[in-house]
């Protein structure tokens, strides 16, 4: 059983507001998107009275209540808009997060072009580019980046999604390194994050079989997949324990299990309870 598995500080601190909100019993409470990536813990704080908004179109409908920032964290425009609509706001955003805006704000303010190694479409990159200017790039692998323009003479800042796998953001800053271009970079891959890949990929080189836990749409536990994938070619995802077939690992001799930083203790445990019971 990986150490790391499980809520990281960021997701802890983001559902604890949620519930904090819900104890306050001051409805409506809305969270602007679903606020971790696990199904399990967002259906439940939707039957307490918790609605998702699923973008900006949503938001604009709303006249009252309190509005929740994921820990994903947003782009500066999204604030004023709550703020216009004249709705409160709790700002569940992660720390590290926070950081890398006020990083690409101030690198923007002194001329920099602003490369975010990550994925465009995720919400936290989203965010991110919510805090630069119409210059910032997004690159997630090698093949995007040799589809870029030649960047000779400016001046670039590299920043990375805080859940991108570390060793992939390292091979990408060579690239750029290799160009010859003036970069500033910036490793703003969370700590837990690179812990865990580190610890996961350990483990899934022992065992004989590997279980991932966590949401179907949860960037750091795909990552921690596909990284336990290359060690150990029996790597199973799952988010519940009703996804796990105990047939798959009934004929190996051992077992490793870790989860994604959105997935709650308890889905842990259970899994990891009924791996243990099988003969």
């Amino acid at each position: 059983m990986a150490k790391t598995a499980g809520f990281c500080f960021g997701v802890k601190r983001a559902v604890d507001q949620v519930y904090e909100q819900i104890g306050k019993g001051q409805f409506p409470v809305f969270t602007l998107g679903p606020i971790i990536h696990n199904e399990e813990v967002v259906r439940d704080l939707e039957d307490r009275g918790v609605r998702v908004l699923k973008d900006e179109e949503e938001l604009v409908q709303v006249r009252e209540g309190t509005v929740i920032i994921r820990s994903h964290g947003v782009g500066r425009a999204v604030y004023e808009k709550i703020e216009s609509l004249g709705l409160q706001v709790a700002d569940a955003t992660c720390p590290f997060v926070k950081k890398i805006h006020r990083i690409v704000e101030e690198q923007c303010r002194q001329g920099r072009r602003v490369i975010i190694i990550g994925d465009s479409a995720h919400p936290e990159v989203e965010g991110i580019r919510g805090w630069s200017d119409e210059r910032t790039i997004v690159v997630k692998n090698e093949k995007e980046l040799d589809n870029l323009p030649d960047f000779t003479g400016e001046k670039l800042c590299i920043v990375s999604q805080t859940t991108f796998n570390y060793n992939k953001f390292k091979d990408l800053v060579e690239k750029f390194s290799e160009k010859g271009y003036d970069i500033l970079v910036l490793n703003t891959i969370c700590n837990a994050t690179q812990e865990r890949q580190v610890e996961a990929e350990r483990i899934a080189s022992q065992v004989d079989a590997m279980i991932v836990i966590g949401g179907k749409n949860s960037s750091n536990t795909r990552k921690l997949y596909e990284i336990c994938r290359k060690e150990c070619k029996n790597t199973y995802y799952i988010q519940t324990l009703g996804d796990f077939d105990p047939e798959s690992v009934s004929s190996v001799r051992n077992v490793g299990i870790t989860a994604g930083a959105s997935t709650p203790k308890n889905i842990i445990e259970e899994v990891h309870t009924n791996v243990r019971a099988i003969k």
